[in-house]
């Protein structure tokens, strides 16, 4: 059963490592993005997420009047969900690690209840065994 408690102790070290990862900022994760339109007077900034995370308007933009603002804030939010998807390709895409990681961990939770199983019939029989022989 050693190698099968070495086997446990890797996978344990690989969901700590993959805990790790997931708590950790990612290398390569798309930085936040911003983009100016009416000549810097609108400023649209997409967080690391993804998400719009600001929206500021100079407040000489309100004198041209709410359709001028609505209007250059759709074309820099546009703008950024462009420069946002250039940087962040599909084949950048990072995995849901959490997701991952609970993946493994049902896993190895299942295979120690199977290897326990196992061993518990193994020394069933052995024990049958050492009575009849």
């Amino acid at each position: 059963m050693a190698e099968a408690d070495d086997k446990a102790r890797r996978l344990a070290e690989a969901r700590a490592e993959l805990a790790r990862a997931a708590a950790a900022p990612e290398e390569g994760r798309a930085e936040p993005v911003t983009v100016e339109a009416a000549k810097g007077r609108i400023r649209v900034t997409l967080g690391a997420d993804g998400r719009v995370a600001e929206i500021v308007a100079d407040p000489k933009a309100f004198k041209e009047g709410t359709d001028y603002i609505a209007e250059h804030v759709l074309t820099a939010v546009n703008e950024a969900l462009g420069k946002r998807a250039a940087m962040v390709t599909a084949a950048d895409a990072v995995p849901d690690l959490d997701a991952i990681n609970e993946s493994l961990a049902a896993v190895q939770d299942a295979g120690v209840r199977q290897l326990q199983a196992f061993s518990a019939s193994i020394s069933q029989v052995m024990a049958k065994l050492g009575r009849n022989g």
